[in-house]
């Protein structure tokens, strides 16, 4: 059973950068075919997705909402995946989950907060 766990500093200033952790367990995140990826739910508004990457590490991808601020990346060995958050704004307040696809299956975390306020 494939399960995602997140994590992070809750609470940064804005301007400032944050890195959050999904930690995998139940597959290896280079099992063929699985896509990987960040979403988001800011509060009172609907999920937004913000980048993936593939099981192989190719084909990463963003939002344009936050193209060129943050950052996807992983540990194969560490069977985990990082999105790092560059100068952070209040409007990225929100809960960040990490999402596991293989095909039409799809396995999420349970979230993790992150509140951008001075």
């Amino acid at each position: 059973q494939v399960q995602l766990q997140e994590s992070g500093p809750g609470l940064v200033k804005p301007s400032q950068t944050l890195s959050l952790t999904c930690t995998v367990s139940g597959a290896s995140i280079t099992t063929k075919f699985y896509h990987w990826s960040w979403i988001r739910q800011p509060p009172g508004k609907s999920l937004e997705w913000m980048g993936g990457i593939r099981y192989d590490g190719r084909d990463i991808n963003y939002a344009d909402s936050v193209k060129g601020r943050f950052t996807i990346a992983r540990d194969n060995a560490k069977n985990t995946m990082y999105l790092q958050m560059n100068n952070l704004m209040p409007e990225d307040t929100a809960v960040y989950i990490c999402n596991g696809a293989l095909g039409s299956h799809v396995v999420s975390g349970q979230g993790t907060q992150v509140t951008v306020s001075s």
